[in-house]
């Protein structure tokens, strides 16, 4: 089992627009996903902290674009988790234009975590979040979050199922993810710090 190392992180604070988000000149990694994908889970596990992103077992409670600084060279962006038909309408509308704007207006982004449930194929929302990244040319890795929950056959069949539902090149591997073992957060904190830093280290 991987022993898990302290890491510093803090909440430095939430936006809706472009104007409010902060200007620290550190590259920056968003997390983007459905509404109960286990986002906030994921960055706690990554971080080794229980409650830096606030986990709640009610879906949509993730309103806001949040700004974490992580060791003091990058910022982890919590994106508002969309999909999940029980928010309001009026909320609903303001999630896709809040979620593109940063996409677009963002300068220091340099890597899009984009989280699915591994249970759960892939919806409107994920399909649209996949068109704006190619849009505007932005890097991302999928993760594949609750992998324990399944066994390894099941694994195997739902990752290539996602895969091919998503049309995703041969070359390109989503990371299985769990964070009630901690299974893919060293692989994944590869790609975070291969995409923010050119030596590869943060």
């Amino acid at each position: 089992m991987t022993i898990m190392k302290a890491i510093t992180a803090e909440f430095i604070k939430s936006a809706t627009t472009p104007s409010q988000y902060p200007e620290t000149g550190l590259p920056e990694v968003a997390f983007a996903g459905k509404s109960n994908v286990g986002k906030s889970s994921l960055i706690n596990t990554l971080v080794n902290r229980k409650s830096l992103a606030r986990i709640s077992n009610t879906p949509g409670r993730t309103q806001l674009i949040n700004f974490f600084l992580i060791r003091d060279r990058c910022l982890f962006v919590d994106l508002p988790g969309y999909g999940y038909a029980r928010v309001p309408e009026s909320v609903k509308r303001k999630w896709g234009p809040m979620i593109e704007s940063y996409l677009r207006e963002s300068r220091q982004l340099k890597l899009v975590t984009m989280i699915m449930d591994i249970r759960r194929d892939p919806g409107k929302g994920d399909f649209a979040l996949i068109e704006w990244l190619r849009h505007y040319e932005i890097p991302a890795i999928i993760v594949l979050t609750k992998v324990d929950k399944l066994s390894k056959n099941q694994r195997r069949n739902r990752y290539q199922l996602i895969r091919n539902t998503l049309g995703m090149p041969a070359d390109s591997e989503p990371v299985l993810f769990s964070s009630a073992t901690g299974e893919g957060r060293d692989i994944l904190w590869r790609e975070i710090e291969r995409a923010c830093s050119p030596e590869g280290r943060l």
